[in-house]
């Protein structure tokens, strides 16, 4: 059984922790000799589950723009090839390019190491796994801290070696090629003018390796350069600062469409001419319009996605929305399976821009999610129309908060568990109030103009609470029911409601 100082590595299918100094109270948890231990412990896992010996691999290890990756990234270094495998490094590169270079026959790559956290600070890092099979699952990932608590050393004859390779290059041009192909043009983007905010993550590339080449006038982009200590914003597509920013952005060169990356490139989202924000249910629904024109069926969300993208879906593109649970993993495994029993499911999406592709290996890309729209708005552009017209009918809530409530008990999963399943009985008894069916997370409450859903989280001491609805007064009832529900429970603190 893991300890709890190996188990609080654990985030979901990841690893994370506090990597550099800085922050107080934040104590350096990926320290050398903790890194070492886990790419020990990956090496073992892939020995055990492919039946192959360390000498006989060749691991790939690229990493984002954070102020940890170099000493991270040369203890990985120094594990693996003591353990007689072999490591290409590939410098800075993104999260799905990562996944690619498995599958890239040329390399002769076997499973490869992602050092990032994706949108955390600066201080934060962290590792994800690949294989040609996809990113490893949270239960791989308790297998390698558990190889990595027992510390058994793998001996080596001779040590592995060490050779670099620019893949982030070669990702790029697989990327343009792509929208060659798809575009019947050599320049498909002259003429337009595109800003990208990359968050002075891993990013720029796309601005700079993929438009720029292609015809597009990337002049009104900003913060490319990567910097691990992100002095402009948080590079993340559900942040408001980083969506202002590249709104900004759009409208100050009066550029055609704007694009923004999280750190690992594995999350993205639009803005269009107007500065006007494409993420969360509305990049939703724009890449559902876009896959669907192609051919209809079954777009899996997480929990948390609005009515009007669920009617919007079903109604207006004559698709099957299946609301899932939270979790990027989740419904990208959701897809799968539905795929795997017959029911054709072209995208896995979350709303925080996770977006997943059946035809791009169901890898959360964000490269890819905007290149598949940037071939449309190409397409579109020619006919004298917008990228956006395709979700002119998707209507949004008016009002939307959320909120997210501590637990204060010991056993915090059982004590959410007693809220939800007593939540269910209230609604039951209460009119006006109606349990949103099928739900497969937490407790989704439909009320008047609006909804409620109160779910436990997988990993942390706490409940999160979305609202959404159209009127204040609705909310307001939200508000009395749930303060009124939740006042009976002395494990949970809901001072934060209003």
């Amino acid at each position: 059984m893991l300890s709890k100082e190996w188990a609080a590595l654990k985030n979901g299918s990841d690893i994370r922790g506090v990597a550099s100094e800085g922050i107080p109270g934040a104590c350096v948890n990926l320290t050398d000799p903790v890194v070492e231990a886990i790419a020990k412990g990956f090496i073992r896992f892939l020995e055990a589950a492919y039946n192959k010996k360390a000498m006989d691999l060749t691991i790939a290890i690229g990493h984002d723009s954070r102020i940890s990756a170099q000493r991270i990234k040369s203890a990985c270094i120094r594990a693996i090839t003591g353990t007689g495998a072999n490591v290409i490094d590939f410098g800075l590169c993104t999260t799905p390019a990562m996944f690619m270079s498995t599958i890239d026959e040329s390399l002769g790559v076997f499973a490869s190491i992602m050092l990032t956290a994706s949108h955390l600070p600066f201080n934060r890092n962290g590792m994800k796994f690949f294989t040609r099979e996809g990113g490893l699952e949270g239960s791989h990932i308790t297998e390698i801290l558990t190889f990595a608590q027992e510390g058994a050393a793998i001996e080596a004859g001779t040590p592995g070696s060490v050779t670099t390779f620019d893949y982030l290059s070669r990702y790029a041009q697989h990327i343009a090629e792509i929208i060659q192909r798809e575009t019947g043009l050599s320049t498909p983007f002259a003429g337009m003018k595109i800003a990208v905010d990359a968050g002075n993550g891993a990013g720029g590339f796309y601005a700079e390796k993929v438009l720029a080449p292609l015809g597009a006038d990337v002049s009104g982009s900003c913060f490319l350069e990567p910097d691990g200590t992100f002095p402009n914003h948080i590079p993340n597509p559900e942040d408001k600062d980083a969506m202002h920013a590249i709104s900004q952005a759009v409208l100050s060169s009066h550029s055609d469409l704007g694009v923004i990356f999280d750190t690992d490139v594995d999350r993205a989202a639009i803005v269009d001419e107007t500065g006007r924000e494409i993420n969360k249910n509305k990049l939703i629904a724009l890449i559902s319009a876009v896959l669907f024109a192609e051919k209809k069926g079954t777009v899996v969300t997480d929990s948390v996605t609005s009515t009007g993208l669920a009617t919007f879906i079903t109604e207006e593109l004559g698709g099957v929305h299946h609301r899932f649970k939270r979790g990027y993993k989740n419904v990208i495994n959701e897809a799968k399976r539905l795929n795997e029993n017959g029911t054709y499911s072209p995208l896995a999406i979350e709303t925080s821009g996770h977006a997943a592709l059946l035809e791009n290996y169901f890898l959360d890309d964000g490269a890819y999610l905007v290149t598949k729209l940037l071939i449309k708005a190409v397409t579109m552009r020619a006919e004298g129309r917008k990228l956006t017209e395709l979700i002119e009918s998707l209507k949004e809530p008016k009002l939307a908060a959320g909120y997210r409530l501590n637990l204060t008990g010991a056993n915090f999963k059982e004590d959410g568990q007693k809220i939800l399943d007593a939540l269910e009985k209230a609604v039951e008894k209460t009119e006006g109030m109606s349990l949103e069916t099928p739900n497969y997370e937490g407790v989704r409450v439909n009320m008047g103009d609006g909804w409620f859903l109160l779910r436990l989280s997988l990993h942390d001491p706490l409940m999160p609470l979305d609202m959404q609805c159209d009127t204040q007064a609705c909310l307001d009832s939200m508000y009395g029911f749930l303060k009124s529900f939740l006042s009976d429970f002395d494990c949970i603190d809901i001072t934060c409601l209003p």
